[in-house]
């Protein structure tokens, strides 16, 4: 027990410490898009804490198997530069005892995994969609910072002195357009008013900004002269009705959902899912043997060959669900022979080892 407690421990916290360096590079990055986006003005900012959250299960779904690999081969690769694991072989714990202590922690990640695979990520996918295509359906001017000239596509650029906490209502605006006259000739359209606020009409699902108290200068390219339009009220259309966002994708489909589909999307998408748990055992068997290292190896050995297997083993699996995807690869076939390669290859792989060890 006092082993099995002391090897879980090294794994785990050189996961954990791994884990959260890859999560920090992957969510760091993803953040600095959202943020982008935010600063265009084409998403406001308060929305960013939510977005990041629930992109966390798929990071983890994707991060805690190569976690996990690679807390073994260092956790146990320190272990054996110390001799410690020479040790525990000489006290009569034997190679098949470590590998199923290694399959405790691993079961515990496998569990994690499949929560997020089959659960958390497909939920927190189609939230963050769900979010994103209500933000689109707004109007564009929620999104709109107050004090700041910004652009909103369309050659439209618009200015507020001030912006309701909802994004709503507007003080002092300031739109710059450029249109087409139904000629065919382009024209510049400034409107200024007092106040606005944005309106959604309920019949065509159109957008508008109506404008209260203002004027509205139109001006052809080439020309010196200028129409003024004086207004108490005057209603800017911004978009057209949006497409409803296509949340029956597969992707945002719940596993029972998949498992209720013939389609060949819906079944790769299930197969990928099924098969997140199943690649921390299949990695766990891989780690053991390639973490056997000597002094004068290092312990960071076999790190650079163990990572270029996980790259091949993970692509194969994508390449393979977009194959059963497009049709090209059976279902009946599927991922699974990936899965069974990889782990006879570990299979020879340690027992290659183990031959090593009696032999030396």
């Amino acid at each position: 027990m006092i082993i099995f407690r002391y090897l879980s421990r090294e794994i785990l916290l050189t996961m954990s410490a791994v884990a959260g360096v890859l999560l920090l590079v992957i969510m760091g990055s993803r953040f600095i898009r959202y943020f982008s986006s935010a600063a265009n003005g084409e998403i406001p900012a308060s929305i960013l804490g939510s977005l990041m959250l629930y992109h966390l299960p798929g990071f983890l779904e994707l991060i805690l198997p190569l976690a996990f690999f690679l807390g073994i081969l260092l956790a146990y690769g320190q272990l054996y530069l110390n001799s410690e694991i020479t040790v525990l072989v000489a006290c009569g714990t034997s190679p098949n005892r470590l590998l199923t202590v290694s399959l405790v922690p691993a079961a515990i990640v496998a569990v994690l995994v499949g929560m997020c695979s089959l659960w958390l990520t497909p939920a927190g996918a189609l939230h963050n969609e769900l979010m994103l295509e209500q933000q689109r359906s707004k109007l564009d001017f929620s999104a709109l910072a107050p004090g700041r000239f910004q652009e909103f596509g369309s050659g439209r650029i618009a200015y507020a002195s001030d912006v309701s906490d909802d994004g709503e209502r507007m003080q002092e605006v300031f739109i710059s357009e450029r249109q087409s006259r139904s000629d065919g000739t382009p024209e510049s359209v400034v409107t200024r008013a007092t106040q606005g606020y944005q309106t959604t009409d309920p019949d065509t699902g159109s957008r508008y900004l109506v404008l209260d108290h203002g004027e509205r200068y139109s001006v052809d390219a080439g020309r010196a002269e200028a129409e003024r339009l004086e207004f108490d009220t005057y209603a800017v259309r911004l978009a057209r009705a949006a497409e409803a966002v296509e949340t029956d994708a597969a992707e945002f489909a719940t596993t029972p959902v998949l498992f209720d589909s013939d389609n060949s999307e819906a079944m790769a998408q299930l197969q990928w899912r099924l098969g997140a748990p199943v690649m921390v055992f299949v990695l766990t068997l891989l780690a053991m043997p390639l973490s056997q290292v000597n002094p004068r190896q290092g312990r960071f050995a076999k790190l650079l060959p163990a990572i270029f297997l996980y790259v091949a083993y993970l692509s194969l699996l994508l390449a393979a669900m977009d194959a059963i995807g497009s049709g090209s690869l059976p279902v009946v076939i599927g991922m699974w022979p990936i899965h069974l390669a990889f782990l006879v290859f570990g299979l020879l792989l340690t027992y290659h080892a183990q031959r090593k060890g009696m032999s030396g």
